[in-house]
């Protein structure tokens, strides 16, 4: 009879087998389908779950996400729309991380990890999440987060002597000191991640760093902000098992005259994967040369190199899998690196400022795609911003990058004149061509693709989730013709729309997956009441209306530099009903009101 009750469901397998299988489940998508086979499955996922990702926060309630997995032991939070890295919303929107900590710290008893995303984080947060779980802490990554302090950081350093991973990298953090830097270095032994890129601290001593490199023989990834590169010197000699390092500042004011000083910095010997080199020049290229071979990531965003250094050292990455660089690479920079970074994984092109644009040779184009797609045959990430397309470079994407899984274009508006426009056939071929495809986003002008592109979009895209569009279509006919499409699209963004709010709300109705839509600028009322069309159960709507400004107020972009603030849609699925913490800015739409 014991036996008879051991042999649940699932096929006659006994429970403690299912859990010895089930925590070699980790894929989140996998795990939601096997916790839906029937209640005992469900039950043993909830209790084998060790990490759970919450792609937006207002999904769920805090204790109904711990009052199922009782044995988390990692979790992230997602916050604010992506628009927020841009300035596209209200300082105060929301996303706020104290509910989250306070259910964290009273029900969370096994989390070992916590990682915030855009969240508004308070030193008072901090305090509750070291009170509780300060003894046991191992990571903590507040991640393009604000709110916060160093004083709260102090917290963290004191009582968190556990902690291998601190990750601050993006965050607005209020500079009260550096002595939580101080305690760090003091009281931790185990750091293996530490990463405050990006962040404007300024109170940071180099002598701290120097007895972190000391104290933590673990320590393999490191990124300041912008400490002089010569001044981290003794750092990088202490730091011997240091695998990725990142900041550092570079000084081109005499920079042929320091030229032989930085000859005399030298990376230890395991590192792979250099980031930030904040405003390195040429005077900087002996420094990277000699290691060039070695490296497997490199980001080169921030330097001052010119197209020809940026040549003369991608000729000999051969080994580079992650290359991040701005447009003044030009398109006989990706030539290069079409010829010898054969195992290039991912490339992300930003766009420059001002002054790398004045020269041809300094701009990215349809050419350089064409190149490094016909090059880099194992690219499964391609972020790129041109000043020049064709649809023939989007064919080439779709005939040599089968492993593609993540593609994003957007053409500047730096050339009245594209070589070839609409990009309808191109856009097709990409995405029959890259089956693999999850993730796609195509940000043009008008004219850039018409109704039939997007009808392709929705007929293609057979396995994208996540989908960003800009300035794309001619008329809301175009938008229903995709919304018919697209069966696993859960998540889409949307920019300078010609289409209607009705229209809008319709193609959500029929997007069937879809779980989450923001949308910026579009042809609807000043009241946003058009949306409620597309209402059902669990489906939060928040609309802000168009507004008027300064430009200084406002996001510079061409299309709202007259001063006006398009309106803004986000509307997504929560089980945690509408929240209570919206600013005056942010409307919550609802058949009842």
């Amino acid at each position: 009879m014991e036996n008879q009750r051991a042999l649940m469901m699932g096929n006659g397998i006994p429970e403690e087998a299912l859990e010895c299988v089930m925590i070699y489940v980790n894929d989140p998508r996998d795990r939601s389908v096997v916790s839906q086979v029937c209640k005992q499955w469900y039950r043993i996922d909830a209790l084998t779950r060790k990490h759970v990702t919450v792609a937006f926060c207002y999904t769920i309630k805090p204790s109904d996400l711990t009052r199922r997995f009782k044995r988390l032991e990692s979790l992230k939070l997602k916050g604010k729309p992506r628009a927020a890295m841009f300035n596209l919303t209200p300082e105060d929107w929301g996303a706020y991380a104290r509910p989250w900590i306070e259910e964290i710290s009273s029900s969370c008893l096994c989390l070992k990890s916590l990682h915030l995303r855009r969240m508004i984080v308070k030193d008072s947060d901090l305090a509750t999440l070291v009170g509780s779980h300060g003894h046991m802490l191992q990571a903590l990554k507040l991640e393009k987060c604000s709110g916060f302090s160093t004083l709260g950081l102090l917290k963290i350093a004191r009582s968190c002597r556990s902690l291998k991973v601190l990750f601050l990298e993006e965050s607005s953090i209020k500079d009260e000191g550096g002595e939580w830097l101080h305690e760090l270095a003091l009281r931790n032994s185990s750091l293996e991640v530490l990463n405050f890129y990006l962040t404007c601290l300024e109170s940071i001593s180099t002598k701290d760093l120097m007895l972190i490199a000391t104290n933590c023989p673990s320590l393999t990834f490191l990124r300041v902000n912008e400490c002089d590169i010569l001044d981290l010197r003794g750092v990088l000699e202490k730091a011997t098992e240091l695998e990725e390092f990142g900041g550092g500042e570079f000084d081109n004011i005499d920079g042929h005259a320091l030229a032989t000083e930085y000859r005399s910095v030298n990376f230890p010997p395991r590192v792979i994967s250099l980031v930030g080199l904040n405003y390195m020049s040429d005077t900087g290229l002996p420094l990277l040369l000699p290691r060039a071979c070695n490296l497997m990531k490199l980001d080169l965003q921030f330097t001052f190199l010119s197209t020809e250094n940026h040549c003369e050292l991608l000729h000999l990455c051969t080994n580079l899998e992650v290359l991040e660089v701005r447009n003044v690479i030009g398109d006989r920079g990706l030539e290069a690196v079409a010829n010898h970074c054969k195992k290039l994984r991912r490339l992300r092109v930003e766009a420059g400022e001002e002054e790398d644009e004045d020269d041809e040779q300094r701009l990215v184009s349809h050419r350089g795609l064409s190149m490094i797609a016909q090059g880099c045959l194992n690219l499964e990430f391609i972020a790129i911003h041109v000043t020049d397309i064709s649809n023939s470079a989007l064919e080439a994407v779709g005939e040599y990058c089968k492993n593609l899984r993540d593609f994003r274009l957007v053409l500047l508006d730096k050339e009245e004149k594209i070589t070839d426009l609409p990009l309808d056939n191109g856009v097709m071929a990409l995405l029959l061509g890259c089956s693999k495809l999850n993730r796609f986003g195509l940000y043009l002008r008008p004219g850039g693709l018409t109704d039939t592109g997007l009808d392709y979009i929705g007929k293609y895209s057979t396995n994208v989730r996540w989908m960003l569009l800009g300035f794309v279509g001619e008329s809301d006919k175009g938008l229903i013709e995709f919304s018919k499409g697209c069966s696993k699209l859960e998540r889409l963004e949307m920019r300078g729309c010609c289409f209607s709010g009705s229209a809008i709300a319709a193609a959500v109705l029929n997007l069937k997956s879809l779980k989450y839509i923001w949308v910026q600028g579009y042809q609807g009322t000043a009241t946003g009441k058009e949306l409620l069309a597309m209402s059902r159960p669990f489906w939060n709507i928040e609309f802000i209306p168009p507004s008027t400004g300064t430009r200084d107020e406002l996001d510079v972009m061409e299309e709202e530099m007259s001063g006006h603030q398009p309106a803004q849609i986000l509307a997504y699925y929560s089980l945690a009903g509408r929240r209570t913490d919206n600013p005056k800015s942010v409307i919550l739409l609802s058949p009842d009101s």
